[in-house]
């Protein structure tokens, strides 16, 4: 057992160096497009949506690959190539920022840069996967908490270093971001043992790398599919924090962007908090179902808590007792992993990846414009906070299908 603990430690800290090197460019990327983009800042943000649809796009059919390729070779490679092709990415952008390289300018290099970020973006897949390796079936659940703790520290702590760093130049926070996940890549390199048994390896099957045949073998059963389409669901709704909390907190509450860095700080210290300590406590007194249903139940009543608040005090509150929501994840993950087989652990993973980077792709559009109109003349009564009602109803959605699908048959307690 005691050699299963350096891999899990190393897996929290490459995903949260991960996660905060994306932090640290959250607050300087939209900046860096518009430089380089050289157009006004409509036609720049609307580049820079295009951006991030096309890094969703190319994670979206290359996390299937990854993850379906890591049942056969391991996870430790498919790891140190994600993290190398992160760090390129991070080089990229900071070589763009920096203008120390004439030829290295124009909105091709940005899209490669991103394309290539997409691309070895299944560090997460793989990750999971390890994870799932190292863990007794009834200890996934709790130990995928890491995983949120990980996002929540991650993105509470990478702005707030990006926006000092940014004062140095758009390419300080993509130097220093790079040089992070490169110091990582080289530590696992020296310490991260594989942890994915000779025994059960799988052949890479180009048939079930891509991802719509990859999603198709989801189907396999219905507690698969149904805890699948719950998942993406899921992602759909949770989406509302990266698509609206900004638009909403400055047009209903009045933040400015000092407020709102903060209370998205405090969301990742309660998401770290929940999933990276209550959750591992909670899991295996609840059990995994029970665990969902509950964290479910209270996302909705969070979401719909968000949509009525009016000030501060009351936003707060919400992301308090919301926090709580954070066990539902790991305990979906937790029953997806606990039925499929060892050697499909990559697959699986490199599914889940693909679906959340569709929630991303198909999110945000539609929760804006959800937004717009709730805001906008056309609509028959002002309600900036239908996107949170919106999600709700989704929550609810996802609850009842959860619950079908686990209802009969399935391992998941």
């Amino acid at each position: 057992m005691q050699s299963r603990r350096p891999g899990l430690g190393f897996i929290f800290i490459t995903l949260f160096l991960d996660i905060l090197g994306i932090g640290i460019v959250v607050p300087v990327l939209p900046g860096l497009v518009e430089q380089v983009h050289g157009g006004g800042k409509e036609s720049s943000a609307f580049f820079y949506g295009l951006l991030v649809a096309l890094y969703c796009f190319a994670q979206f059919f290359c996390a299937p690959i990854l993850g379906t390729l890591s049942d056969q070779v391991g996870r430790r490679p498919v790891i140190l190539w994600s993290l190398f092709g992160a760090g390129l990415d991070y080089f990229l952008l900071a070589a763009l920022g920096s203008g120390a390289f004439p030829w290295l300018n124009g909105i091709g290099w940005l899209i490669a840069a991103r394309l290539i970020a997409g691309a070895t973006g299944g560090n997460f897949s793989a990750c999971t996967a390890y994870i799932a390796d190292i863990s007794p079936p009834e200890k996934r659940a709790a130990n995928f908490g890491i995983i949120g703790a990980a996002f929540g520290l991650g993105f509470a702590i990478g702005p707030a270093i990006g926006g000092i760093l940014g004062k140095f130049g758009y390419h300080v926070p993509f130097l220093v971001a790079g040089v992070i996940v490169m110091l990582n890549c080289v530590y696992g390199l020296l310490i991260l043992p594989e942890s994915h048994k000779p025994e059960n390896r799988r052949k890479f099957q180009l048939s079930r790398a891509n991802p719509v045949a990859s999603l198709k073998g989801l189907r396999r059963s219905p507690l698969i599919f149904g805890m699948s389409m719950s998942f993406f669901f899921y992602h759909v709704a949770h989406y509302v924090y990266q698509s609206v909390w900004v638009l909403f907190a400055g047009y209903r509450l009045g933040w400015d962007t000092l407020e709102i860095g903060v209370s998205l700080a405090v969301v990742g210290i309660m998401s770290a908090f929940v999933q990276g300590f209550l959750g591992r406590k909670m899991l295996p007194k609840l059990g995994e179902r029970l665990a969902m249903k509950l964290g479910l139940i209270i996302m909705a009543l969070e979401m719909v808590g968000f949509g009525l608040a009016h000030n501060s005090l009351t936003m707060y509150l919400v992301i308090i007792f919301g926090s709580v929501s954070g066990i539902a994840s790991p305990a979906m993950q937790g029953i997806i992993s606990r039925n499929v087989g060892d050697d499909e652990q990559g697959w699986i993973q490199g599914a889940m990846t693909s679906l959340s980077s569709l929630a991303g792709i198909l999110a945000p559009p539609l929760l804006t414009g959800v937004y717009a109109f709730f805001i906008s003349e056309k609509s028959p009564v002002e309600l900036p906070g239908a996107p949170f009602f919106f999600s709700a109803i989704l929550v609810v959605a996802v609850t009842g299908i959860a619950l079908a699908s686990t209802r009969r048959g399935g391992n998941f307690d």
